[in-house]
């Protein structure tokens, strides 16, 4: 018994060691910023490609975790297949309805939760968790300063309009209420990414991983209506 406890112990930790730790964070970080080059123009020209796409990214996945050097990864995809699968919903048939934005986003919340009761796939539950938490702070953000009519412009206009509707954006953000609500949420946004870092156990690496990579990819939208 002692023997088994001891052998235990020594996966625990080799589970949790710090370069693992280290890799699960720039991962997530990565994972979350992937969709946004190579999932945002896919969907709108293939959005039926990029559904199916999610049943690649959970065979690879689950086939990856049963490798012992390439379990970190198959878990972490395990919890990006959530997220793909519900960029493909929302942004391939519902981009111009931002109201339904979040639940849909939500889509794979069941079956992360049935995941986590039963202790598989645990880091890639903590990915999908705060993924899904990031993109939920954006929203409120969105939604606070007055920008789902320009969200809605965006997707339902010609590209050829984009710039004027992002410069209309960026004027609303540049308010009084724009700059203050930015501060408290980002203020916010690093609090989460921060404190669960404070943790040895790899999976709160990752949750940290991806609410702190939503603050680049916000501000990659940020960058695109100052050029625009």
């Amino acid at each position: 018994m002692q023997l088994r406890k001891k052998y235990e112990a020594i996966a625990r930790i080799a589970e949790n060691s710090k370069g693992k730790r280290l890799r699960a964070f720039v991962a997530s970080a990565m994972l979350v910023a992937f969709p946004v080059f190579i999932q945002a123009p896919l969907v709108r020209i293939a959005p039926a490609l990029s559904f199916a796409l999610t049943g690649l990214w959970l065979w690879l996945g689950y086939r990856w975790m049963k490798q012992p050097a390439l379990n970190l990864w198959g878990d972490l995809i395990v919890g990006f297949s959530w997220t793909w699968l519900a960029g493909s919903i929302y942004w391939g048939w519902f981009r111009t309805n931002p109201y339904i934005h979040l639940p849909l986003e939500a889509v794979g919340l069941p079956i992360v939760l049935v995941l986590m009761y039963y202790g598989k796939a645990k880091i890639g539950n903590y990915f999908y968790l705060g993924s899904l938490l990031g993109t939920a702070i954006t929203d409120i953000y969105f939604y606070c300063v007055g920008l789902i009519p320009y969200w809605q412009k965006l997707m339902m206009r010609p590209p050829a309009e984009a710039g004027q509707i992002l410069h209309g954006a960026l004027l609303r953000m540049e308010t009084y209420e724009g700059v203050g609500y930015a501060i408290v949420l980002l203020t916010l946004l690093v609090m989460l990414g921060t404190i669960p870092m404070r943790s040895q156990s790899t999976k709160w690496w990752a949750f940290s991983g991806a609410i702190l990579s939503t603050i680049l990819v916000d501000s990659l939208f940020f960058v695109a209506a100052v050029l625009s």
